[in-house]
């Protein structure tokens, strides 16, 4: 089998795993969510995000110079955006925009 031919049955299998798992549970669960299903749809969005973050900011040098002042003013510029406009990805965009142009240019 040549090089294109395997990669095109990965794909074709990486597809069809992710199919089946994107519409299982819409099969498992067709008359009624469990409870349990209900309550981590809304626990693991936040859950998640937190954990984001905190692993983004874990190496953050607060004790040495620039004291994680571009990572304040980011997460501070996505808060702010997030709580004033309700739109994620214009947040995100912007948060990331703002620290790396304070990464870059600034500090």
């Amino acid at each position: 089998m040549n090089g294109s031919g395997h990669s095109a049955i990965l794909v074709a299998v990486m597809s069809a795993g992710t199919i089946l798992l994107r519409f299982l549970p819409f099969l498992l669960f067709r008359k009624r969510v469990p409870p349990y299903v209900s309550y981590l749809g809304k626990v693991l969005p936040p859950a998640i995000i937190g954990m984001l973050v905190i692993y983004c900011l874990r190496s953050t040098p607060i004790l040495s110079v620039p004291f994680g002042i571009p990572e304040l003013i980011g997460v501070l510029t996505v808060l702010g955006l997030q709580v004033w406009k309700h739109h994620s990805l214009l947040s995100i965009l912007a948060g990331t925009g703002i620290y790396m142009l304070l990464v870059q240019v600034v500090f």
